[in-house]
This record gives C-alpha cells, structure tokens and sequence, in this order.
C-alpha cells in the first residue's frame, strides 16, 4: 500500500498570494508529479471539487480537479490550462470555494467553454465542458490569474460575504487561542 501524500495548507482570504498571477509551469519541472498529487489529496480531505496551485501557496499554473462525477474518482491535473473559447451563452451557478470557506454566492459564467493544457506526461489535451465542469475550469482557471468567484458578484454581495468570513475566522482563531 502506497503512503497518503502529505496534505498542503489550504490559504484563506485575505491572503495577497490569491490574488497574485501564477507562473506558468516549466516543461521540465520535476516538482509537479508531486505537488498535483499532495493538491489532489488536500483537495479530497477538504473536502472540494477542485484545487489552484495558488490556493496552497504555489505560484503556479497548475489545477487539480474530480467532479466524483457517477460516485466514480475522476481526478484530473491541468498543466498550465488556459480557456481558448467559451461560448456566449451563460449559466448561473452556486459556487464556493475551499479558500472562503463556507461562503456561496450565485455566479454568471459562459454555459461552455474549451480549455487547452498540458497533462504530467507534457502531452497537449484539451477538454470541452458544460454545467458544473464548466464552471469548475473557469473558477480554478481564474485562480491562476489572482481572481476569485466573489469578483463576479456584485460589491455589496461581495463585501456581505468577505465580511461575514473575516468574522468566521476570527471566530475560529480565538477558538483555537
């Protein structure tokens, strides 16, 4: 039986890092067989949908994710992905996010998109999705580029939530104390 990978510190807003632009992943970086790993079992614990390098702390153009579509594990890693279309129409969805915990909000996105990456072989791939897959690859996509679900939510709604967070973690900090 092979070792659980070691788990990674989830970040939490206001952490700056979630709102820096990652890099893009080096053909030849050997960290990533690793660190995809480590983010799919911190992802699982979580528990989440998905996981950006950015939101454990890596700069890094790296997305992991399993939509346990069927009950089934379906863990996919994206290597440095980037949306090349999406279409015009548009769906609304209840997103969340494992760096706000808790926190949900109704979010527009485009109803599809393609999205084009590299997989841990290097080989080129890309994906096509609606619904919740959709969505998934635009909200980790957008955490690569320092965005998060609540900028697309209006800014009373957004201030509401970040407001009621801010005060969820001091709460669990002084529990914690």
């Amino acid at each position: 039986m092979t070792p659980e990978p070691d788990l990674l510190p989830i970040l939490f807003v206001p952490d700056p890092r979630l709102r820096a632009k990652a890099k893009p992943v080096a053909a030849d970086d050997p960290r990533i067989g690793d660190l995809s790993a480590r983010m799919l079992a911190t992802m699982y614990k979580a528990p989440g949908i998905g996981l950006a390098a950015p939101q454990v702390g890596e700069m890094l153009r790296l997305v992991v994710l399993d939509l346990h579509e069927n009950d089934t594990p379906a863990p996919m890693v994206l290597v440095n992905p980037e949306v090349v279309a999406s279409s015009a129409e548009t769906a609304v969805r209840e997103e969340g996010c494992l760096s706000l915990p808790g926190q949900y909000a109704e979010v527009t996105r485009p109803a599809r998109v393609k999205v084009r990456y590299r997989d841990l072989t290097g080989a080129k791939r890309e994906i096509e999705g609606d619904g919740l897959l959709a969505a998934c690859l635009q909200h980790e996509i957008d955490h690569l580029d320092g965005v998060l679900f609540v900028d697309h939510i209006s800014a009373l709604k957004r201030n509401m939530l970040l407001r009621k967070l801010a005060k969820e973690l001091k709460l669990k900090a002084q529990e914690k104390a």
